[in-house]
């Protein structure tokens, strides 16, 4: 792979697409020798591991030392090792217990597996028991585990919050009283709605815990002889990993240890940016990315390269294996063309296994996959890895990239851009992927919509105290809010003032954590069965009536949508269009909370607020999918949403105003400059652009000028608002940068069109939009 980018050159369906390419240098391994128990050290040994990187070695140090720790380096760094040494060490010195949370099944199958086949090497008599507690587990296989009673156990937040918390005096109390470690794996994944979640979950672990005492054998869970368990988190490489780790799990930010120097080896690794070229007639519309990396994959592989190719959705990764290996054979390369498959999550557990084991020996030649492979599932070291689009964020993109190298050997990855803002920002400006500053990790467990119900199951699992306010934030408030509705009931005691669970049935199985609002539609088909369910706001934007849904290569249009049964009713379709809702926005300003003057100019201040964003689906478009055009407009009749949420918003100042209207645009330059600095949220945090939404007018009743705003997407917000807002400097800067490289004249899909906009983007003047960000810059 040492002249990668020339192979790529010389091969003439591939000119011009090059935009930039590097080679990021290999390293040697920087290790040092760690004192560990005999017959762990006699069992690493077996596994050619006779000392331990330098990161893994701090990590084990600092968990050792009682710190909350988080290790903070790429993926195949080997993380793992360092919260295994000293959870095996505290099960064989005193039966001290762990536990494992991973955000995915497919990771607690893969640490189990690596853990087991420790733990039997160590010989009986090690008391080092490792299983596993997830929701495919019969009742009589959960019941084995519980009578087994780990030293080690792996599971994922679900069960965590489903299973383990609810029943921990009955069932769990023997794991809870000697839990002293708790392994949070890709606790980056951990952010908004989810992450909320989490948090909530891990603080309602901490107070059982407390409620058990001290560790077993040991008068407590740390050196310190404090109750709670010990945290270690592993992380990808983000902007605020102890404050994120710190806000997920309620720990004080300064009981963290900090490792996030990688020391393990690595080859050197040749990356290329790849813009397919515009297509004639359209302007800013570019070739399918998805074509470009199929057409890569099949010279990949037939030139004998292992390729992965990761892509954005489950159908995504079907559709283009089953592509790849018709490329494949129209090569007549049938030998490959057998070894192309696709992995995503919806696959069941043993064929997840097997593809992982055969990309691992080999016999798997080309793989599409979505992000289930981003993760630290051990599949070997691969060739090349293909980016199928960029992936969001510089977060992921060096998460996937990592899959590429084995050992010292050179590895290649290609990064194929698409055609909208941020794919095409990264193609004008590849130092922004290669020394930008990494993004935050946004999570907010203080929304009240994601507060409430975990108040209310922690009360179920063990009365709530005034003294729980250490654990959970707006304490008083929410618990007052709570016994107004009847949900808690208050008990003044002898013991002082106790709060119980007043509510019917098991609060925990009502909440959802992937979720703010439990609430679903199921689509049925003419017979009646469900092939899907979506959230209900997901529900008004893609099962309106008239809406073209697909499902596993079939098309339906959507002929009922009934809200209150919360069913939407499909008949399969010819139809080749594809259908865009229509939306009218009104936002009303709750309240001012924040304001600073961040921009170049004094005069134009950033304001963040409570508001509410009403919202009505109107009609919807029919869209032509080769050529982007409208094929005309159609109305519907569905009800206002109302969402409470949170933004940030400024106005225009008044002689920027007059200039933009004698450009002739005003409400055309401000959507623009809304939908574009947007799309740059995600450069500074770690969200997708879906996540939050904007709107602008000319003259706003709260404002009485031309005003701009950025809302957080979900009720009660999850950050990204207030996070926006204190980077909203950053942001301008960025967007301005964006709009500039884009050589389009009036606007296209890589600078300020969006593919969410309710207004089927108009109006948009992408120049008045340049020359509004650049009077509030300063450049």
């Amino acid at each position: 792979m040492d002249d990668f980018a020339d192979w790529l050159r010389d091969r003439p369906h591939y000119a011009g697409q090059v935009v930039d390419d590097r080679t990021l240098p290999g390293r040697e391994a920087s290790t040092r020798d760690v004192d560990v128990e005999e017959r762990l050290e006699s069992a690493l040994a077996d596994r050619g591991i006779d000392a331990l990187y330098d990161h893994q070695a701090d990590a084990v140090e600092a968990v050792r030392d009682g710190d909350d720790v988080v290790l903070a380096t790429p993926t195949a760094s080997g993380k793992s090792l360092a919260y295994t040494v000293p959870a095996f060490e505290r099960a064989m010195d005193r039966g001290g217990r762990t536990l494992y949370v991973a955000p995915q099944n497919a990771l607690v199958a893969d640490q189990h597996d690596t853990l087991s086949d420790l733990a039997a090497d160590l010989g009986f008599g090690s008391r080092v028991s490792v299983e596993t507690y997830t929701g495919r587990l019969s009742q009589s296989e959960k019941r084995g585990v519980r009578d087994r009673r780990p030293t080690v156990l792996l599971t994922n937040p679900e069960m965590l919050h489903y299973a383990l918390l609810p029943h921990a005096h009955r069932l769990w109390e023997w794991f809870f009283s000697g839990l002293e470690t708790v392994v949070l794996d890709e606790v980056h994944e951990y952010r908004g709605v989810f992450g909320g979640h989490v948090a909530h979950v891990l603080r309602r672990l901490r107070r059982v815990c407390e409620r058990f005492g001290g560790g077993a054998g040991s008068g407590g869970r740390r050196p310190s002889g404090e109750d709670d368990p010990q945290f270690v988190c592993c992380s990808a490489t983000i902007g605020n990993p102890v404050e994120h780790a710190a806000r997920v799990t309620g720990r004080p930010a300064d009981g963290f240890a900090l490792v996030d120097e990688d020391a393990s080896e690595r080859g050197p690794r040749h990356w290329v940016l790849w813009n397919p070229p515009e297509q004639s007639g359209g302007e800013g519309r570019r070739r399918s990315n998805h074509v470009e990396t199929r057409r890569l994959m099949a010279d990949l592989v037939t030139a004998g390269h292992q390729t992965l190719a990761f892509t954005r959705s489950r159908q995504g990764a079907e559709r283009n294996a089953t592509a790849s290996a018709d490329d494949l054979r129209e090569r007549c390369e049938r030998e490959f063309a057998d070894r192309i498959a696709a992995y995503q999550a919806a696959l069941t557990d043993d064929r997840r296994r097997g593809l992982e084991a055969d990309l691992h020996d080999g016999s798997l030649r080309g793989v599409w996959t979505t992000s289930a492979l981003e993760l630290g599932v051990d599949v070997g070291g691969l060739d090349a890895v293909l980016l199928d689009g960029y992936p969001g964020t510089r977060m992921n993109t060096f998460q996937r990239a990592g899959r590429a190298g084995r050992g010292t050997d050179p590895a290649a990855v290609v990064l194929v851009a698409g055609e909208d803002q941020l794919d095409q920002y990264v193609m004008a400006h590849p130092e922004a992927l290669f020394a930008g500053d990494p993004e935050d990790a946004i999570v907010d467990p203080a929304n009240e919509h994601l507060l409430d119900p975990h108040l209310q199951s922690a009360a179920r699992e063990n009365w709530l105290s005034p003294g729980d306010a250490d654990y959970f934030p707006r304490f008083d408030e929410r618990v007052d809010a709570l016994e107004r509705r009847g949900l808690l009931e208050r008990r003044d005691t002898e013991y002082g003032t106790r709060w119980t669970y007043a509510g019917d049935g098991s609060p925990q199985h009502e909440l959802s954590l992937r979720s703010i609002d439990d609430r679903e539609v199921q689509l049925l088909d003419p017979s009646g069965d469900a092939v899907a369910s979506l959230q209900f706001a997901d529900a008004l934007r893609d099962a309106h009536p008239g809406a073209v849904y697909h499902h596993q290569g079939q098309r339906y249009e959507v002929t009922d949508l009934d809200l209150e049964r919360r069913v939407a009713t499909l008949q399969p379709t010819w139809a080749d269009h594809y259908t865009r809702v229509l939306t009218d926005k009104q936002l009303a300003v709750r309240e001012d909370r924040a304001e600073r003057a961040p921009l170049a100019r004094d005069d134009v201040p950033v304001r963040f607020a409570a508001v509410t964003l009403t919202e009505q689906v109107t009609g919807y478009e029919r869209r032509d999918p080769q050529r982007g055009e409208s094929l005309g407009t159609m109305s519907v009749d569905l009800p206002p949403q109302t969402l409470e949420t949170r933004a940030l918003y400024f106005t225009v100042p008044p002689d920027v105003e007059t200039a933009l209207r004698e450009g002739g645009d005003l409400p055309g330059a401000i959507h623009a400059a809304e939908h574009a600095m947007i799309s740059m949220f995600p450069t500074a945090l770690l969200c997708d652009r879906g996540d939050v939404g904007g709107l602008s007018t000319p003259v706003h009743p709260h404002t009485g000028r031309p005003t701009v705003f950025v809302y957080d997407g979900y009720p009660g917000g999850v950050g990204l608002a207030r996070a926006g807002f204190d980077e909203v400097a950053v942001l301008a800067e960025r967007t301005l940068a964006m709009l500039r490289a884009c050589d389009c004249e009036s606007g296209c899909p890589a600078c300020v069109q969006s593919p969410q906009c309710g207004n089927a983007n108009d109006p948009l003047d992408k120049g008045l939009a340049i020359e509004l960000l650049a009077a509030l810059t300063g450049e």
